[in-house]
């Protein structure tokens, strides 16, 4: 665990962009953010939730400045749970339900702009041959994605929702990989939401009848909420 003096409270935005994804990349297995004497972003609940919407509203600046593998591993110390996580900020009902929704629909536009592009396209969960260095961190997005609100919180079907419309709609790109991840997180969802989970499903197998077959067998399997 990272020192309490080792923590950043004051990081302009670009000082920020820098300690999340300027750092070496050593091995999936030994990343700086498990250091024991690493600095961490120490944010209040309503900079990481500002931060983190600026950041999926315009990537693209990640792409000239970082190499894949450091910008996978700097989206995972922002968002894996098994990493550094959120710290329940993006709960907080401190922090506006129009900023916090805004945050979980600009997930569609890092998408669009950063995994659709960037991702190769491979299937994660088959492991295949010559899959990307973003398409691990892609696929996992929603599996380790932190919670959108905690029980007893108002708001919490209406983020619920707002998620599941993000998720049909990356489902919609014209991306394996995004395909895949969206697929990977319904089908975790279908213990919560079945039919909007088998209606989502559905639509996608509807519009994509020439899809990939593992794609589609993957699909059938997320529909009933058989992923690992």
């Amino acid at each position: 665990m990272a020192n309490r003096d080792s923590r950043l409270t004051t990081l302009s935005y670009d000082d920020w962009i820098e300690h999340v994804f300027g750092h070496e990349v050593r091995s999936q297995r030994n990343p700086w953010y498990f250091d024991p004497d690493h600095e961490w972003w120490s944010p209040t609940p309503v900079e990481f939730v500002g931060h983190l919407t600026r950041l999926f509203e315009d990537p693209d600046p990640l792409v000239g400045m970082f190499a894949d593998s450091q910008i996978a591993q700097g989206l995972t110390y922002l968002v894996d749970t098994s990493a550094s996580g959120d710290d329940g900020h993006l709960a907080n009902t401190a922090v506006p339900i129009a900023d916090r929704l805004r945050l979980v629909r600009s997930i569609e536009i890092l998408f669009e702009r950063l995994f659709a592009s960037r991702c190769t396209p491979h299937l994660s969960h088959l492991d295949e041959p010559g899959v990307g260095i973003l398409n691990g961190r892609c696929y996992m997005w929603w599996d380790s994605f932190p919670s959108l609100a905690l029980p007893g919180d108002a708001h919490l079907p209406t983020l619920q929702e707002a998620a599941l419309a993000t998720v049909k709609r990356i489902l919609m790109l014209d991306s394996v990989a995004c395909q895949e991840s969206a697929l990977h997180g319904l089908g975790h969802w279908h213990s919560l939401q079945p039919d909007r989970v088998e209606s989502i499903i559905d639509d996608f197998l509807a519009a994509h009848p020439t899809a990939r077959v593992e794609l589609l067998a993957y699909a059938r399997s997320a529909r009933c909420g058989c992923v690992l």
